[in-house]
């Protein structure tokens, strides 16, 4: 086998993933960014984003907490979906 091949299989299998490289930490930012805490409270409706939000105290709860960070996740490729189309619009 060469260096080559090596590269060649060391490459992330996840291409197609939006997600793939992000760190929640850069996903609760950006949706911070684009939405604000109050209406990311509104739509994913935990106290982290709620009462006296930050992006430490949402990680820590994030982390804890896979259905939550199911909803991030989902509400992040959302939000994504969304600028592409405006971006075409």
């Amino acid at each position: 086998m060469s260096e080559d091949d090596d590269a060649a299989t060391a490459t992330p299998g996840q291409p197609r993933n939006p997600l793939h490289g992000l760190t929640l930490e850069a996903i609760v930012t950006a949706l911070a960014d684009h939405y604000g805490w109050e209406e990311l409270g509104q739509r994913i409706p935990v106290r982290c984003f709620n009462v006296d939000p930050s992006v430490g105290s949402s990680l820590k709860f994030l982390r804890k907490t896979p259905w939550a960070r199911e909803k991030v996740e989902g509400l992040y490729l959302f939000m994504l979906r969304e600028e592409r189309r405006a971006g075409r619009g």
